[in-house]
């Protein structure tokens, strides 16, 4: 019986320990960009046991909105407090999640219509191998995931869409899929008249989440678990229910979640803990 007892203590104090454990966010950190002429910066949260371990990690690269920069889903997503508690919970792996700026200089996560400022090449061609190479994260399809809200659920989209190659898993939170029209473009471009409808109409078909789904091949689509989340009030529900119906009609896997609630932190802050969830099912072995 003492033996017993004895075992039980000690399992109670290793889960305490590891529940006790904490990961590590750091939201200033900096590179230098070749592609956009600037020191760019990142934030990255490290999981409970990164530094005592040897191992390599799967990595979420999540994306701010408009408005925010690398420090938002610290700041405002307390992703530290909540990826702590899923991983201490066992519903999230340990994973490295980046963060990075795209508030600094033109705003948004794409190339502009010029060619000029090339956020998208940024991102895969400097970013991504800088982190992978800085960090200890396995750099493979696999292990590899996309998440954003708003503006960062388009980014997210786009990522993925772009790149299917490089992610398992892409999680749009209440996402502005892009403009329906030239009309719009050039409402949201104030030095749009000197581009071309020709060239805008380009960029649109390349930008807008809805005209890829239903316009490239289902299996590079298939390619990646999707999972779309918006609330019932949210502004862009419009946009993110048409996403949907896509999908269904040409019969590409995804999960879709419409809950209560409106385009703001508290409902974004939910839904992380699902994503994190969503995104280690593909990260684990089945």
């Amino acid at each position: 019986m003492r033996s017993i007892i004895l075992a039980v203590t000690v399992s109670f104090i290793f889960q305490g320990t590891t529940l006790c454990q904490r990961g590590q966010v750091f939201d200033d950190l900096s590179m230098q960009s070749d592609i956009l002429d600037s020191e760019r910066k990142y934030a990255i949260y490290l999981p409970p046991d990164y530094e005592s371990s040897s191992r390599s990690y799967p990595v979420l690269y999540l994306l701010h909105g408009a408005g925010d920069d690398q420090t938002g889903w610290i700041q405002f997503g307390e992703v530290l407090r909540i990826t702590d508690k899923a991983i201490g919970e066992g519903t999230s792996t340990p994973m490295i999640i980046v963060m990075p700026d795209a508030n600094t200089g033109i705003r948004g996560y794409f190339n502009d219509v010029s060619g000029e400022w090339k956020y998208e090449d940024f991102i895969f061609e400097e970013l991504i191998p800088h982190v992978e190479q800085k960090y200890r994260i396995k750099g493979e399809k696999r292990y590899r995931a996309v998440a954003g809200l708003s503006m960062g659920g388009g980014g997210s989209f786009m990522y993925a869409l772009h790149h299917p190659e490089m992610f398992s898993s892409a999680c749009p939170l209440s996402a502005y899929i892009g403009p329906s029209d030239i009309n719009q473009l050039r409402q949201r471009m104030p030095s749009s008249p000197i581009y071309t409808d020709a060239e805008l109409q380009t960029y649109l078909d390349r930008h807008n989440a809805l005209t890829l789904i239903k316009e490239m091949p289902a299996e590079d689509i298939k390619a990646v678990r999707w999972f779309i989340d918006c609330g019932d009030d949210d502004f862009l529900y419009e946009g993110n229910s048409l996403i949907h119906i896509a999908m269904k009609k040409r019969e590409i896997p995804h999960e879709y979640r419409v809950r209560d609630g409106g385009h703001g932190w508290t409902y974004w802050r939910d839904a992380l803990p699902v994503v994190l969830d969503f995104v280690s099912q593909a990260f684990h072995q089945k």
